[in-house]
């Protein structure tokens, strides 16, 4: 490396932060598989439980927006609620992996 004054022991300093900085990433996507995310719709007659990777949990549906005649209403209240918990996933997801820039995603390796 042409240039390069940090010597040895400035490679290793870099590669130090590196990997502090990898050890990082891991324990925060971690926390991002405890996270809960809930997504709602219809003031919570849809309720999306997941976690902050999108992993969807759970469903509950209060029985009045279960009508058999109506099933394609049914359909896109389940989606909304998905959708909003995308939403606040996506949002905790930039708070917590945002900090690592481009390095944050991995191409979905983490």
């Amino acid at each position: 490396m042409a240039g390069y004054k940090g010597g040895n022991a400035g490679m290793q300093n870099l590669m130090r932060q590196a990997k502090q900085m990898q050890e990082e990433m891991e324990k925060t996507a971690t926390l991002l598989e405890d996270w809960e995310v809930v997504g709602t719709a219809a003031g919570e007659a849809v309720v999306v439980y997941m976690n902050a990777k999108k992993i969807i949990n759970g469903i509950e549906l209060d029985e009045s927006v279960v009508d058999p005649t109506d099933i394609e209403m049914l359909e896109d209240l389940i989606l909304a609620a998905i959708n909003d918990g995308y939403a606040k996933a996506d949002k905790v997801y930039e708070e917590k992996m945002g900090k690592f820039g481009n390095m944050g995603g991995l191409g979905g390796m983490i």
